[in-house]
């Protein structure tokens, strides 16, 4: 990734949208990302740049996959404080996302098992839609900051 402006790159977002706070980690590598709430659901977006794309100037699929985690599991997302891991990923490729377009996505929770949810989801940029897909992913204790995930029998 890199700082500079390339000719394809705006500040501009659609309304509503805001720019995920997400400035650590792997987040921070394939960012900026965006979401907004809206009647309660929460989506989320990005922007294609030159570093998310393949040969052909399209988002590359693991920038897809990636992203498509991301809006999907945030669906089982309550608050800031509701911490997710996917338990598995199924996508539907349909069309490619070229250089500068503008991708959202979300999910819609499906099905529900104790702290096991399913969610079904989409991605589109404009009218166009690029992929569909299923998810499941396991709600699970946030904890402090740089201390490790500690298993009990809760969580196993």
């Amino acid at each position: 990734m890199t700082d500079d402006f390339n000719r394809y790159q705006t500040t501009e977002l659609p309304p509503g949208y805001t720019q995920l706070a997400w400035h650590r980690g792997f987040g921070r590598q394939i960012g900026p990302l965006f979401e907004k709430r809206e009647d309660g659901v929460l989506m989320r977006a990005f922007r294609v740049e030159e570093y998310h794309t393949n040969g052909m100037s399209n988002a590359h699929g693991g920038m897809m996959m990636t992203f498509a985690d991301m809006a999907w599991g945030a669906a089982v997302e309550k608050d800031d404080d509701t911490w997710w891991v996917t338990v598995r990923l199924m996508c539907d490729f349909l069309s490619g996302a070229s250089l500068g377009s503008f991708v959202e996505g979300k999910g819609v929770i499906v099905g529900r098992q104790d702290d096991i949810f399913t969610v079904e989801g989409r991605i589109w940029s404009g009218d166009k839609l690029l992929m569909r897909g299923t998810g499941i992913f396991k709600v699970i204790p946030r904890r402090e900051e740089g201390k490790p995930f500690v298993r009990t029998q809760a969580s196993t």
